[in-house]
């Protein structure tokens, strides 16, 4: 089945970062992202680790060819790619999607690209797709991920206990949070000025 006709790769493009579309060819340089920082000891998270990247990337684009992801590898403003990121359970009929399964080597964290990344994905979602609203999804106790997520300005939707059956057999409970359409004019000022506040 072909990718949603709804959503279909694209790039985007800021100052501090671009999504393009995920390839094979980004493999190497997501390997050595992942090392920075030993992403995947991280309990609460679920990163590959640096064998396990090839599998996870063709697992996304199986995920793309079904319909149900679009996922991006981001780059850093020199072009070398530093993460991964998608939207996710996208819902054409009820014009909804999640931008989910994002992650970024260590050195980048905290920085503007995090910030630009949202905002080109989050207008797109809502300027391009017309969307109605965009949620992010996160374990309860990935408290980084959490504050993140908060600071774009989403709100808590509800918790949804034992949501998830971890691969070492721990149950996760999500944090459900969404931005909706008439937000999105605050949010995308929100997030506009902060990246002003970087410069």
């Amino acid at each position: 089945m072909a990718t949603s006709s709804w959503v279909h790769p694209v790039t985007l493009r800021g100052e501090h970062a671009s999504l393009v579309p995920l390839s094979h060819d980004h493999h190497d340089e997501l390997v050595e992202a992942v090392r920075d920082g030993a992403l995947w000891e991280l309990w609460y998270t679920s990163i590959p680790r640096p064998e396990e990247v090839a599998t996870e990337i063709e697992r996304r684009l199986a995920l793309q060819r079904a319909g149900s992801m679009l996922p991006f590898t981001v780059l850093e403003d020199g072009g070398r790619a530093v993460g991964m990121t998608t939207y996710m359970n996208i819902d054409a009929p009820n014009r909804r999607l999640e931008i989910a399964s994002t992650w970024y080597r260590k050195s980048v964290q905290r920085t503007a690209l995090n910030t630009e990344c949202k905002l080109m994905l989050l207008t797109h979602a809502f300027e391009q797709l017309q969307c109605v609203a965009v949620e992010f999804r996160t374990h309860f106790f990935n408290f980084q991920s959490r504050k993140a997520i908060e600071r774009l300005g989403a709100k808590l939707d509800g918790i949804l206990r034992n949501h998830r059956v971890l691969p070492d057999g721990s149950l996760r409970d999500t944090c459900v949070y969404s931005i909706i359409a008439s937000e999105w004019p605050a949010v995308k000022q929100h997030l506009t000025y902060q990246l002003i506040r970087h410069r």
